[in-house]
């Protein structure tokens, strides 16, 4: 091994050593015996077998390697009971069956196998991991250490108990179903059980649920859980399946899907995309500057300064003998990793600063390896701050831990005796930061879309504090704030050199270090390198390593622009000038998946890097045209990701979203609008000007600034008023044309929004609409009516039957946009808990007034629908045909393109005609549908109506009963993905 010590070589000696190493590497990376299967595809054709459980892609373990399967999809047999076992998130399942059609783990817990006591309650969950809970699993709550409070309070039926240890005669150990925690029993457990220690969540088979309602008994529930739950995963299934199609087999390199094939591995599938020399010739120079720079590094004089390794940080009774990684104290940087400094202060108050937020350590877990900390502004002053920045640990060694919630803390409110307007905050404190005293609230969980756009109107600032979710259940009690904000929150840090170090213990009796130039751990033996164990013969290898690593690159690279990358259309000659069509504006031609440079390649002199075919910005040229991210050019949340007001130096002013974590799934998120938004163009859709690169420090989008809020704000948000242009009819009329344009525009270019709201239509000037928020997308599979995905959009709008069977078509932005249509005639917000609880959801409600001939009651009263009898008319048709999107079964609704056809009818024949008199008819139906009655019939589409003439609401219900399905088109379908 090259040690140190060859410092005193001769020159001429490192570079045959040198030109032997690249002569080598180059050979074996181009050179292999095709006469040979490669061994990797020998690898991957094996299954995992163990007793009764066989698996394949996306697993690994025993016999196959991890590049066989995604890395946290691990599978571990147990040799003498044949039983399988994997772990998600630190909790270890038992595989009970593997249904490879359907792609779903059956699994159950193993610390509940032993019994419903374990030593450390935790949730289970399965969020950014590639599963999600199969559609026959329901959560159980259980509840542990309640105090009882007595007997005269009548307990839901399904309310169980079983009993613990560590319960005694004062508290007791409960459980129920999670349909009634998420219903009104909520509060009666809470009061009937008092302040219980802990609140967990476990999933179980629905049908075994079942059975346990009926009869609530621990020996129910144990069985229950012991039956296990259905975990589905998705893992690159449309990519696999075109590997397995071509003879090859399915699995990873680098994080990226690989296909192994016969001769070689390839990007998606087997004889396509081989690298010609080119490829060789355009990685030649990284081999050699990378090898170059390994030896550079192994030459740094580093002996005999290497002090203090031996030592261990302490720091009060709590934190003590800590190590690698952490530095501080007689600890010295080169002792452990950046970013893990400890600063003890009176010997008794343990810090860390990360991403420039100070938190005290309460413990250390190294052997999990956890960290519990809280922010030190907010330890021990009850919430209040003037240092107002959200808690992220983005781009940090730190990941918030699986029992982890969020709390939002709400500053200087605007509060009086009556609430704020509708809304009541359940949890009040004050704050007297600058000598008055101040309103302030809290809310833990998340918070919806609209209530946050209504809070944030009435309070000058919030933002977010991870809290132990122990509190996050019992958080409406206020006097709960400070133990909570005290208590603070567990995070995961990544040790990747773990072995390393203990490679290095165990055969040198060193102490593991870090060199920060060359970017690895070394081994210290007293006050230097072992030998043996160098940094320089440590930095060689990373340098080949890095070579390997940067051809594997450059071929998935090639290949990816073959596949994936579509380049901008280009430009409509005159001749076709001002005629809009999906061919024009969204184009196929393919080109390179990379970023490409023009010009000068800066950006600031308008050529620069481009990708997608839009321009790459630099995070510094975004950070300063946003000041830093100074919040109060913060425009708003959403997709992911918080917006900001921010001015290029040509003069543009842009709405930036900066994702709020950098990790794979967000990063697939930004390539994926990326690639939506540069290849659709249309006057109702948001332009993207560009983004910053995939591998910047922060995942940034640059938009068009859209400087008149969004529909919801207008409607009941900041900017709601009676005397805005919003409060008449004829403007909201052209907001639902213009939004239902965009939509079929996206349906005609084989794309569902799916997160069609009114926060995602901003509003220029003379409000006119810009669709945004494309952050969710992914390829829909060919020949194919719908999608399966786990089901995600917001609350109100969610299309019921993908909701309920996972299945994904247009018709679930039909639904979505006939709750768009409901606010626009009633103002009203989609989801609202201070309505009755049969009208928290507007959808719900406006289905049950239509049917029940109330939509006056409804409509907003500054429209006028009493007054104008145009007004009148058009309200009832666009409620009509609102009242078509909402129906239960999509097949019942109408295409994006008949909403279209039918509003555009509305305003057609409305227009001119406001003075006209209609006949009313009122209508007798049965209980089935109820009809609205004294008002004109609905007017519906150009195929079912003649120009001149009203029917009658029968008729229009016997269209909607017998409107045949809609052919589905076997062309390819973007959707928004889980």
């Amino acid at each position: 091994m090259v040690s140190r010590y060859c410092s005193s070589f001769s020159p001429s000696l490192l570079l045959l050593i040198l030109s032997t190493l690249i002569f080598f590497v180059t050979i074996s990376v181009s050179a292999q015996d095709d006469n040979d299967p490669d061994q990797r595809y020998q690898d991957c054709a094996r299954q995992f077998d163990c007793g009764d459980i066989q698996a394949a892609y996306p697993f690994w373990g025993g016999d196959r390697p991890i590049h066989c399967g995604l890395p946290e999809l691990s599978l571990t047999c147990n040799s003498t009971t044949q039983t399988t076992f994997i772990t998600v998130l630190d909790l270890t399942y038992q595989v009970l069956r593997v249904d490879t059609a359907n792609r779903i783990l059956t699994v159950v817990r193993t610390d509940y196998q032993r019994g419903l006591c374990p030593a450390d309650p935790s949730n289970t969950t399965v969020e950014s991991t590639p599963f999600s809970l199969a559609p026959d699993t329901q959560l159980v709550t259980l509840y542990y250490g309640c105090s009882l409070l007595g007997n005269g309070i009548q307990a839901p039926a399904s309310l169980g108990r079983f009993d613990c240890s560590s319960s005694n005669g004062n508290s007791g150990d409960y459980f129920v179903t999670s349909e009634d925690v998420a219903g009104s029993y909520e509060a009666a457990i809470r009061t009937l059980l008092g302040r219980c220690g802990t609140r967990v969540t476990v999933p179980a088979n629905r049908t075994a649920v079942a059975g346990l309602e009926a009869s609530p008994t621990a020996e129910r529930l144990e069985a229950a859980i012991g039956e296990g739950f259905g975990a589905r995963w998705t893992a690159n299934d449309n990519l696999c399946a075109t590997c397995q199609a071509s003879g090859g087999q399915c699995g990873s390199n680098e994080g990226s899907f690989t296909c192994f094939c016969m001769d070689r591995p390839y990007d998606s599938e087997c004889s396509r995309g081989a690298p010609g020399p080119a490829a060789a010739q355009t990685v030649f120079p990284f081999l050699f500057s990378s090898l170059f720079a390994s030896f550079a590094a192994a030459l740094l004089p580093l002996d005999g300064s290497l002090t203090g390794c031996n030592e261990s940080f302490s720091c009060g009774t709590t934190i003590t003998n800590i190590e690698f990684p952490f530095t501080g104290g007689r600890r010295p940087h080169y002792c452990g990793l950046p970013g893990f400094n400890l600063t003890c202060l009176d010997n008794s108050i343990t810090l860390i600063t990360i991403n420039s937020i100070s938190y005290r350590v309460l413990r250390i877990d190294e052997s999990r390896p956890t960290m519990t900390i809280s922010r030190s502004d907010l330890h021990d002053t009850a919430g209040c701050t003037r240092d107002v920045q959200n808690t992220t640990l983005a781009g940090s060694n730190f990941t918030a831990a699986a029992n982890t919630e969020t709390l939002t803390l709400f500053y200087n409110c605007n509060y009086t005796s009556s609430g704020y307007g509708d809304y009541n905050p359940p949890n009040l404190f004050t704050c007297n930061l600058g000598g008055e005293s101040e309103a302030e609230f809290y809310l833990a969980g998340e918070v919806a879309d609209d209530v946050s756009s209504m809070l944030r109107s009435r309070c000058n600032t919030s933002f977010t504090v991870p809290i132990s979710d122990a509190y996050a259940g019992v958080m409406a009690n206020g006097s709960l704030l400070s133990p909570a904000l005290r208590a603070g929150f567990d995070v995961n840090y990544n040790d990747s050199y773990w072995d390393d170090c203990f490679r290095c213990y165990e055969e040198n009796h060193g102490a593991c270090g870090f060199d920060s130039d060359s970017g690895n751990s070394i081994c210290i033996c007293g006050d230097r390198l072992c030998p043996g164990a160098s940094a320089g013969a440590v930095a060689v290898l990373a340098g080949i390593s890095l070579c390997f690593w940067l051809f594997v690159r450059q071929r998935r690279i090639k290949k990816a622009a073959q596949i994936m990358s579509k380049d901008l259309s280009t430009p409509p000659s005159s001749a076709t000038k001002g005629r809009t069509t999906p061919t024009t504006n969204y184009s196929m031609t393919t080109s390179s998946y990379n970023t490409t440079t023009t010009g000068s390649g800066s950006v600031r002199g308008g050529g620069g890097s481009t990708y997608f075919g839009v321009q790459v910005f630099s995070f510094d040229e975004l950070e300063e045209a946003t000041e830093n991210f100074d919040r109060s050019k913060e425009l708003g949340d959403g997709g992911f990701g918080t917006v900001y007001y921010g001015l290029l130096y040509d003069g543009r002013a842009v709405a930036v979203k900066r994702l709020y974590e950098n990790n794979m799934r967000r990063a697939e998120q930004f390539m994926n609008e990326i690639e939506i938004l540069a290849k659709l163009r249309h006057k109702n859709l948001v332009t993207l000007y560009g983004c910053t690169s995939r591998h910047s420090r922060e995942l940034l989008l640059v938009y068009e600034y859209i400087s008149n809020g969004t529909v919801a704000d207008h409607l009941h948000g900041s900017r709601h008023s009676p005397d805005s242009d919003l409060s008449a009819w004829r403007v909201r009329m052209n907001i639902a044309i213009e939004t239902a344009d965009a939509l079929a525009f996206l349906h005609a270019s084989d794309v569902i929004h799916r997160d069609v709201k009114t926060t995602n239509i901003l509003l220029d000037d003379d409000f006119h609409v810009k669709v945004a928020d494309f952050g969710l997308s992914r390829l829909f599979p060919t020949h194919v009516t719908h999608v399966s995905t786990a089901p995600q959009g917001t609350p109100g709008y969610v299309d019921p039957e993908y909701y309920q069977c996972y299945q994904l078509t247009d018709k679930s932005d039909v639904y979505s946009f006939g709750v768009v249509l409901m606010e626009l005639v009633t103002s009203l917000q989609a989801v609202d808990t201070c309505r009755h609880r049969h009208d928290i959801n507007l959808a719900n409600m406006a289905v049950s007034r239509i049917q029940n001939q109330q939509l006056e009651e409804m409509v907003d009263a500054c429209l006028g629908f009493d007054k104008d009898y145009a007004v009148r008319r058009m309200v009832t048709s666009v409620a009509a045909l609102a009242f078509r999107c909402l129906q239960q079964e999509r097949e019942m609704r109408p295409s994006m393109n008949e909403v279209l056809a039918t509003l555009r009818r509305i305003e057609r024949e409305n227009d001119g005609g406001g003075d006209q008199k209609a006949e009313v008819v009122d209508i007798v139906v049965d209980d089935d549908v109820g009809l609205l009655q004294n008002v004109p019939p609905p007017v519906l589409s150009p195929d079912s109506v003649g120009n001149d003439k009203w029917v009658s609401f029968l008729s229009f219900l016997l269209l909607l009963l017998t409107h045949s399905k809609v052919g589905h088109s076997s062309t390819k379908k973007f959707i928004f993905d889980h």
